[in-house]
């Protein structure tokens, strides 16, 4: 078998549940649509919980993620290009939410704006898909532009 062994690749797609929990809250108009889609949240309640449980979870579990997996030059590198990878599209999703928070929120949640918000869930959870199927294939998923940053960084 080639490539990275299976914990690597397993590590490696288990990174991806950052962004998919961080995609949630954009997706909340789709499942109440598709009752049945709310499944594709399931991975990720443990870290949404952690996230929500602990005072700036999500800004711990970056840091945590950042300085103990990605700089880490112990950690395989498949290992800490997909993590890199799961904390860029996750830092894309955090200027998102921002952004809705203070500017579009108050235009209310017209049909523009859930068509937006559906879209940027999505487009997120084709993304996952696509990195997890990638890492689990042992191969990485070449993201434009999103990659390009993780390789400058990790070399």
């Amino acid at each position: 078998m080639e490539g990275p062994p299976i914990w690597q690749r397993l590590l490696g797609a288990l990174a991806y549940l950052l962004p998919l929990s961080d995609a949630l809250r954009f997706g909340q108009a789709l499942f109440d649509m598709f009752p049945l889609l709310q499944w594709v949240a399931v991975p990720a309640l443990p870290l949404v919980v952690l996230e929500q449980a602990v005072p700036f979870g999500g800004l711990v579990l970056f840091l945590l993620l950042f300085l103990l997996v990605v700089r880490n030059p112990k950690v395989p590198y498949p290992i800490r290009f997909n993590v890199l990878q799961a904390i860029l599209i996750d830092i894309v999703l955090v200027l998102l939410t921002l952004a809705f928070d203070t500017v579009l929120a108050p235009l209310g949640a017209g049909f523009a704006i859930r068509t937006l918000s559906n879209t940027i869930f999505l487009g997120t959870l084709l993304l996952v898909l696509f990195s997890v199927v990638q890492s689990l294939r042992g191969k990485e998923a070449d993201i434009p532009t999103v990659s390009e940053a993780v390789r400058m960084q990790l070399f």
